[in-house]
This record gives structure tokens, C-alpha cells and sequence, in this order.
């Protein structure tokens, strides 16, 4: 759809990582009226229509993904088994109901449970000021396979992990500095690096706002089945002490609170 030059200006101030979201509910309300040509009036009309009905948008939880799901070269691990799963779990744990009685008539957006899945520690979906932020691991393997000393795994590694042994016999990796993103294995010629354990980082306690805070990592790597159990204990503290709408961030101080030490 056609949009003029003041409506794209406007557009451009919703932030990056809703903006897509956004105007497509701006063309979808357009072409339900008809129109096939978005101007500065369409944006305001869709921005007032929403917040004056904004309790109605309101499911109690959002669940934020890569845009590019499944299809990122930089995909470290694959989320979108694990996306239906925490989706299904947040729904069955009726977040909405919960808030509703909690808050009442002042519930808004910020008072929602919010989940982000990132397939690589690029973390486009925000995981790291998100109540619970979820980060695709792949852990690089040295294998027995000869280096062919070319040197290509140590140019694609952004946090200098990677570095070749005295001898250009082996490549070394840094457990310190690497971030478990996969791209060293997959630029590996000789296979002398490979693609090891795809597991998950799970960061809670992240937000933004007037005090905003990074969400604190917890100490391991989990698949899909213990992430969707640490999703679960979260939900349980969460509806436990939050009586009045208080976000999880505001409320969690560490891996106790949900039962893991």
C-alpha cells in the first residue's frame, strides 16, 4: 500500500522492533476503509483507535521472537518448536484473568508477562530486558580433524573466542569470551571445528521503563524441556507474589525464588 511521505515520517518514530507490527494494523485499518493510499490521518486514527481500546488488545503476555524466524543465517538454535510450547503454556495459565483481578480497570500493556526468544545471542528480539529472555546456544566442538591453518573461523568470530594454537595445528576457543553462537563451526572448512550441544540461555529478571535493569543469566544451558520448566516455575512465583500487577522484574532476585540454586 502507497504511503505518503508524512505518514512514513510518522511511523518512524514507533520504536524498531514494533514498527513492522505497527504499520501493518495501520494498513490493515486503511483497506478496511477502503482506502488504498496511507496518510498522516490513517496513522493517527489507527494510534487513537488503539489506545482508546487498548484493554481490549491486552492477552496478559507477549511472547517476542526473531522477525526472521527459521530462516537466519545466524541461527544458532531453533525456536519455533519452543515458541508454540511457552505460547500454549502462558494461555493454559490464564495470565489475562489473573492481571484483570490484580490490576482492574488500569490494566495496560507494561503489566503484561513478557517472554523473548532470540535463535542467536545477536538477540534481535530483545531477550535481555525482558521478564524472561531465552537466547539460542550452539557450543563449537574441536575436533580430532587436521586444521588446514586457514585461519577463517578466527576473521568470523566478533568476540575474539577463536584463536589458532602456537603450532597452526589446532584451533583454540576461549570458554570465557565465547558466546556459543555456532558461526565459528559453520565457516569451518575441515569440519576440525563442528557443531556441537544446541541448547538455550535463559536470562530472567530484564526491563525497561523508568528503572530499567539486564536480565541476570542463569548458570547453565537447558533444552526445550527445562526451558519450558524454568517458563513454568516462573509463572508460579509470579502469580504467587504479585498481588497487585507487579511485573516479574520487579519482584525476582535470583534463581531461589523459583526453586533453582
Amino acid at each position: 500500500m502507497e504511503w505518503t511521505s508524512e505518514a512514513e515520517a510518522e511511523i518512524r518514530k514507533v520504536p524498531f522492533f514494533v514498527r513492522k507490527k505497527v504499520k501493518a494494523r495501520v494498513e490493515r485499518d486503511a483497506a478496511e476503509e477502503g482506502k488504498k493510499r496511507v496518510t498522516i490521518d490513517e496513522v493517527i486514527a489507527t494510534r487513537n483507535r488503539f489506545l482508546k481500546n487498548m484493554a481490549s488488545e491486552i492477552k496478559g503476555y507477549q511472547v517476542d521472537t526473531c522477525f526472521s524466524r527459521g530462516a537466519c543465517p545466524h541461527r544458532a538454535n531453533d525456536a519455533g518448536r519452543l515458541a508454540e510450547r511457552i505460547e500454549t503454556l502462558l494461555k493454559q495459565a490464564d495470565i489475562l484473568n489473573f492481571l484483570k483481578a490484580a490490576v482492574g480497570e488500569g490494566l495496560k500493556f507494561h503489566h503484561e508477562l513478557r517472554v523473548a526468544i532470540a535463535e542467536c545471542p545477536n538477540a534481535c528480539a530483545q531477550p535481555q530486558v525482558k521478564d524472561i529472555g531465552i537466547i539460542g546456544a550452539c557450543v563449537p566442538e574441536i575436533t580430532d580433524v587436521e586444521c588446514s591453518d586457514c585461519g577463517v573461523c578466527v576473521e568470523v568470530c566478533k568476540d575474539d573466542a577463536v584463536h589458532l594454537d602456537d603450532k597452526g595445528l589446532q584451533p583454540v576457543i576461549d570458554p570465557g569470551a565465547c558466546l556459543l553462537c555456532g558461526e565459528c563451526a559453520k565457516v569451518c572448512p575441515t569440519g576440525t571445528i563442528t557443531e556441537g550441544q544446541k541448547a538455550w540461555r535463559v536470562m530472567l529478571g530484564g526491563k525497561l521503563g523508568r528503572h530499567p535493569r539486564l536480565a541476570r543469566e542463569l548458570p547453565a544451558l537447558f533444552n526445550d524441556d527445562q526451558v519450558v520448566d524454568i517458563v513454568n516455575r516462573c509463572i508460579t512465583f509470579y502469580k504467587n507474589n504479585s498481588p497487585e500487577g507487579k511485573r516479574f522484574a520487579e519482584l525476582y532476585t535470583g534463581p531461589a525464588d523459583i526453586g533453582m540454586n
